[in-house]
């Protein structure tokens, strides 16, 4: 008979006192005798695009009971990088994703679960959840929660970014208080994530390319009854991977499993945040993926998803014309998807979608007609990001842009400017000390961003920061820029009046200041003192790493010695 895991708590006459704990919870002598599965979630009321793990998870509990094992329910937290954006609370964003992960391996590996099934839902949640099942190595089946429908105000479709730009809009009078609270109060009509192709679907598809979820289920909106299915599917099918001993998530995130999620991400001009969270996945595998090799992919593969915010459709639109199975099977037939990369359900990719509709020519266009030839996303190299730094180009007018800096020492002070105008087409915004160690927690930007697009300012300035954005962030944006500057990387050298040359179609970045006089900024350059002393932000800018490793806080492929051979 099969040795499980959860038997080092059950088993012998030592174990008495556990067995105990478990009877006080209910379980019997049937339940005793089962493996102990795992479901973690983010029920709970901080972010609505968690608010749809209530009915998926009980549904996934239902699935492990009838193919014989025993549910183990437990929460873990979730940061809303809505409501904690544009102010201190969204340095909590990133850090969060590390103590999800943590919090996974501290329960799996602590009451010795068999196997795991995780729901994600807000930005975070989706790598965090990833990055745990990685390091437990445990058979795990990761479920996104599901988007959000989109919302209507006259006569136009809506996400959520429309909200954020009609700040902006109001602050110009470009629209008036009526039309800034009717956007408000109808572009997130239902519980689920954000409806673009913002963080959080585009980790959705991202976990399909790479085999760590149920075929074509990441595009299911959060709402449809459809998702009690796939969640009870699910746990059948984590019941059978446990059965035939795999495969575990470390033999499905291989190299070119990694890669297969970066050319996801670029063909639909997802969220540049992949580029932090796929090496931050790679770390726990063991694999050595970086930026720069996430960079190699973004640049060889088309883009052609036509999605918010670079293009006009929403998840619900690509769920409706087939799901991310037509994304991945034309991508498999184009060569820009290895198809020979295992899935959870121990079957190919190739197998899996070789069924899956065309593309339609309009929510998703062949790849043999893409909206651009190579992806919607890009990585910069340059004297100002040598390490890299990160660009959505899907939807940009122009590629090239060259502009006189105006220095920020950190968002506020970028925001303060934003809001009373003053900036002036041609500047280059700089927001430094807001990297991975400088912020510490490495703060999205969505709110500024949004009010410069919402003032009619969107491509006639640019952004540079070594924070992050999010994947709603759209303009000439350039973020992760690495090194940051409060280890005294290049952006720390920047000056009012430097003039900036940004050029997205050749991948490049550059301070247009000679080398003398950088070298002589350098020698007068003095690190900034810490801004957190104490808390978990102090310990996490003492263990975090640089953007292109994907900002992790240890040295991956965690091993566990989960029996010695007297339990085997």
């Amino acid at each position: 008979m099969m040795k499980w895991r959860s038997r080092v708590t059950t088993d012998g006459l030592d174990r008495a006192p556990h067995r105990a704990f478990m009877r006080a919870m209910g379980l019997d002598d049937a339940a005793l005798a089962k493996p102990m599965i795992g479901v973690v979630s983010m029920k709970g009321e901080q972010t609505p695009c968690n608010m749809t793990h209530d009915f998926q998870v009980e549904a996934a509990k239902e699935g492990i009971s009838e193919a014989g094992g025993t549910p183990r329910e437990f929460a873990t937290i979730s940061v809303s990088d809505g409501i904690s954006m544009n102010h201190e609370g969204m340095k909590f964003s990133l850090f969060s994703r590390e103590l999800i992960a943590d919090s996974i391996e501290a329960v799996v590996h602590g009451l010795a679960y068999d196997a795991l099934i995780g729901f994600g839902g807000c930005d975070k949640t989706l790598p965090g959840v990833m990055m745990g099942m990685i390091r437990c190595n445990v058979p795990s089946i990761f479920i996104y929660g599901g988007s959000a429908l989109p919302g209507r105000f006259q006569g136009k479709t809506l996400t959520v970014l429309d909200s954020y730009e009609a700040v902006g809009g109001f602050m110009t009078g470009e629209i008036d208080q009526t039309t800034l609270t009717g956007i408000e109060r109808t572009c997130l009509p239902t519980i689920g994530a954000c409806a673009g192709q913002f963080t959080a679907n585009t980790m959705a598809m991202v976990s399909e390319a790479m085999g760590l979820t149920i075929p074509n289920v990441a595009m299911v909106p959060g709402v449809y009854p459809e998702r009690a299915q796939i969640a009870r599917r699910a746990g059948r099918l984590v019941m059978q991977m446990l059965a035939r001993g795999g495969p575990a998530p470390r033999e499905i995130v291989t190299r070119k499993a990694l890669e297969n999620g970066a050319a996801i991400v670029a063909a639909t001009g997802g969220s540049t945040n992949a580029a932090l969270h796929l090496p931050a996945l790679a770390n726990e595998a063991g694999i050595a993926f970086t930026i720069d090799d996430v960079g190699e992919v973004f640049a060889r593969t088309p883009l052609i998803g036509n999605l918010r915010p670079g293009g006009k459709y929403t998840a619900k639109d690509v769920y409706d014309i087939g799901g991310t199975a037509v994304v991945i099977r034309a991508l498999i037939e184009s060569g820009h998807i290895d198809g020979t990369c295992l899935t959870v359900t121990g079957r190919t990719l190739s197998e899996e979608y070789s069924g899956a509709n065309a593309p339609d020519g309009e929510v998703i266009f062949p790849t043999s007609k893409p909206i651009m030839p190579d992806g919607g996303v890009a990585v910069l190299k340059g004297n100002l990001c040598p390490d890299g730094a990160v660009i959505k180009v899907a939807g940009l007018k122009n590629l090239l842009f060259e502009g006189t800096a105006r220095v920020f020492e950190d968002e506020e002070g970028c925001v303060d400017a934003v809001r009373q105008r003053r900036y002036a087409a041609g500047d280059v915004l700089v927001i430094r000390n807001e990297g991975p160690v400088g912020g510490p927690g490495m703060r999205e930007m969505l709110g500024v961003t949004a009010l410069i697009y919402g003032q009619g300012m969107g491509e006639k300035v640019a952004l540079i920061t070594d924070g992050r954005f999010s994947g709603a962030t759209r303009g000439m944006c350039i973020g992760y820029v690495s090194p940051e500057s409060f280890v005294g990387g290049p952006l720390a050298l920047v000056r009012d009046g430097d003039r900036i040359r940004i050029d997205a179609a050749a991948r490049h970045m550059d301070l247009l200041v000679e080398e003398s006089e950088l070298a002589e900024r350098r020698k007068a350059w003095k690190p900034r003192p810490p801004r957190h002393r104490a808390g978990g932000l102090a310990k996490y800018a003492k263990l975090v790493g640089q953007a292109p490793g994907g900002a992790v806080t240890h040295d991956g492929a965690a091993d566990w010695p989960w029996f010695d051979e007297k339990h085997r």
